[in-house]
């Protein structure tokens, strides 16, 4: 396995076991400058995936780091990009659907990617170059690498659309943008079913063949998606953006995505 790789699954699996430890107790909830809620669990979980990443001297960009200028970010041919709890609000909300994200990108595109669930042990990872996506059940949040490697089933998404569309929806956000595309399918014949995910969970779905395709026409962040991309790329998905009709790229000026579309 590539050493970055399992850099950044050891940092997921760390963050996700301190993430949990804030779960079980009664946390305070702030609110960041934008008005977006921050946990003990969010500064936590940033903390630890630091102390891993550091040493790799590869820079970072995390939504819970300050923000290095785009003068010197420019400069970055790699970089990490991390959220450490993605879907702040679901763990508020309790119902198990964050998630921490962790991406490798270099020259804008991202070549790995991690994505862990700590409320149910789940792992997700995906190497592009390889072209090469999975996903592991396991028991605790304290498991080795060669564990992961053993019990890792490959991701398989589906080979074209099925009948219903499965469309994945968000628990949180349902634009109007995002309605009007889901009644053009009905409008072109197609039975829609809407497949509710919070975080970044909502990439493994269609990675996984458990949707068919998610519109995300609403704001969203380069942490939110890095990791996803990476692992929806690394099996065949397409992650594409509504303005440019390419793929999304990263370390941008700003941070801010455009709108996207993700499906085979």
């Amino acid at each position: 396995m590539n050493s970055n790789l399992k850099t950044a699954i050891e940092a997921s699996l760390k963050a996700g076991e301190v993430i949990m430890q804030v779960y079980d107790t009664a946390f305070n909830v702030e609110l960041k400058d934008d008005k977006s809620p921050l946990t003990e669990a969010d500064k936590k979980a940033n903390d630890v995936i630091n102390s891993f990443l550091i040493p790799t001297e590869i820079p970072i960009i995390s939504e819970e780091n300050k923000q290095t200028d785009y003068d010197v970010r420019r400069t970055w041919e790699t970089c990490w990009i991390v959220d450490p709890v993605d879907g702040t609000k679901e763990f508020i909300k309790r119902n198990g659907e964050f998630t921490v994200n962790i991406a490798l990108v270099t020259n804008g595109k991202p070549v790995l990617g991690v994505i862990y669930v700590p409320a149910v042990k789940t792992l997700y990872y995906g190497d592009v170059i390889n072209n090469k996506g999975f996903k592991v059940e396991l028991k605790d949040h304290n498991t080795s690498i060669e564990y992961v490697l053993e019990h890792a089933e490959a991701l398989q998404p589906k080979d074209s659309n099925s009948n219903p569309v499965q469309v994945v929806g968000s628990r949180s956000h349902m634009s109007q943008d995002t309605l009007d595309f889901v009644e053009t399918l009905k409008a072109n014949g197609s039975d829609v079913e809407i497949v509710s995910k919070g975080s970044s969970l909502k990439f493994c779905l269609v990675a996984e063949g458990n949707a068919d395709v998610y519109p995300r026409f609403a704001p969203t962040m380069e942490w939110d998606t890095a990791a996803g991309q990476a692992i929806c790329n690394a099996v065949g998905v397409e992650v594409i953006s509504k303005e440019t009709d390419q793929a999304l790229l990263y370390n941008k000026e700003n941070l801010l995505n455009p709108y996207f579309l993700v499906n085979p």
